[in-house]
């Protein structure tokens, strides 16, 4: 109690932003990923919306110098091997965190994996911690984008046209008849290899064969081929909340999707929140529909020619840009999620429309895209950043992630850069000296830019 008064004291003098509700700071709220993602701005999210309130924020994290545990509003970080998804080994490992903490602690999942995890062992974790309770194979069906285009089609959510391809020759026989553009998706990403991106947009039947052949798994088909919507005729939404039906909570809030990275088949880099009530009515119906319970993440494409909003993507889990989002008592997903779990009622109110969502670094590099193509103007980026903002790395009351999360990526890039310094310098294969474009290079680096 003493180190949650001295928490408190510190923040108190430094940070001036009122409290929306009356929290119960002395439940701990503890991050798990299971997952290699050191720079995480969702991760960070957490940290400062609970910790400027005075709630001990514990995360897992991959070493001490990740973004997150320099922050100024974290109780404590756990260093471990966050990659390792034995799910015995990952279950000893909370097991002895929430032993060390000593109290029902919070447990929020930052991934698909961690999110998994927890429903699938949650009655040995309740001996520790608080989450919502659901079904323990949901998250997986959900956060698996063919099982998630058959509950959709279940329950009568309207979503893209999908194909499943099992072989070589299925592709070969869905380009007799596909309209590309096509979205090339992996159905599950945890099963990709490191580095390899898991939405992907074939121009034509040569790379849709590309995409399939580099990512083919015989034993286990993992990609989905979907339909496009033209940009010219579709608009990108979000919808983030937290939902509890035991208790009754529901937190809802939408918004648009204004810039990603990469363009088009990328996360969110430049987003504003817009109350959407039909969009809300329709997931709400869904959520019940499916017993779901916890934060959620939803990716929609509305489609301008029939007035349909296609569910994209399910997160089962909080989702990183979750501070785009407040309603009037200045409470987002997270901060709903504690209130409801420590027993404290939670007020459906109106969000707080125009805030806009900046993650900077990804958000550079996706205007400099569009304005090298022609597609944004210096004036009008600067017009879109216009407005109610909140950055996801800086933060004057906490600058140390925004500067560690400057030097690590300037690290990688640096370390990527030498790695690969012989396609530009060229190097000596099999005795004989090879040399490579300067276009070749620009390409390596833009490919490490996107992951």
């Amino acid at each position: 109690m003493r180190g949650i008064l001295k928490q408190q004291a510190r923040i108190n003098r430094y940070d001036l932003t009122p409290k929306p509700l009356d929290f119960d700071v002395t439940v701990p709220v503890l991050v798990l990923k299971i997952g290699r993602y050191a720079v995480h701005h969702g991760t960070l999210g957490i940290i400062r919306s609970l910790g400027r309130l005075g709630v001990p924020v514990y995360a897992v994290v991959e070493d001490c110098f990740a973004p997150a545990a320099t922050s100024y509003y974290l109780t404590k970080a756990f260093a471990c091997d966050s990659g390792d998804r034995d799910a015995e080994r990952v279950l000893a490992r909370v097991t002895r965190i929430g032993e060390r903490l000593g109290r029902p602690t919070i447990l929020i999942p930052t991934d698909d994996s961690a999110a998994a995890f927890i429903a699938e062992h949650a009655h040995k974790l309740a001996k520790w911690f608080l989450f919502p309770r659901l079904p323990g194979e949901l998250p997986r069906r959900l956060s698996n984008k063919k099982e998630l285009h058959f509950l959709c089609r279940t329950f009568g959510v309207p979503c893209p046209d999908n194909a499943f391809p099992r072989s070589v020759d299925d592709v070969y026989a869905f380009i007799e008849h596909a309209i590309f553009p096509i979205m090339v998706k992996a159905a599950e990403s945890q099963r990709l290899p490191a580095g390899a991106r898991s939405v992907s947009v074939a121009r034509n039947p040569k790379e849709l064969l590309a995409l399939y052949r580099q990512a083919e798994n015989p034993d286990i088909p993992n990609l989905i081929f979907q339909e496009y919507i033209p940009d010219s005729c579709a608009e990108n939404w979000i919808f983030h909340g937290y939902c509890n039906p035991p208790t009754g909570c529901l937190v809802a809030f939408t918004g648009k999707k204004l810039r990603s990275y990469p363009a088009s088949a990328g996360s969110t880099t430049l987003g504003v929140s817009v109350r959407n009530e039909p969009l809300i009515l329709q997931t709400a119906k869904f959520l019940a529909g499916i017993g779901y319970a916890g934060i959620v993440d939803i990716d929609y494409r509305l489609d301008k020619r029939t007035g349909e909003y296609l569910l994209l993507d399910f997160n089962p889990r909080i989702g990183a840009n979750f501070r785009m989002f407040e309603d009037d008592a200045r409470v987002d997903v997270v901060r709903a999620l504690h209130l409801d779990l420590t027993g404290r009622r939670v007020c459906r109110l109106p969000v707080v429309e125009g805030r806009v969502f900046i993650v900077e670094p990804l958000d550079v590099l996706a205007s400099l895209s569009h304005i090298l193509r022609r597609e944004l103007t210096l004036r009008g980026w600067w017009q879109s950043l216009k407005g109610n903002r909140e950055m996801a790395w800086f933060n004057g009351h906490d600058p140390l992630p925004f500067l560690t999360m400057c030097a690590r990526l300037l690290f990688q890039g640096c370390e990527h850069l030498l790695r690969n310094a012989g396609v530009w310098l060229g190097v000596r294969t099999s005795g004989q000296f090879v040399r490579s474009s300067p276009r070749t290079w620009l390409r390596s680096v833009l490919k490490f830019l996107r992951t």
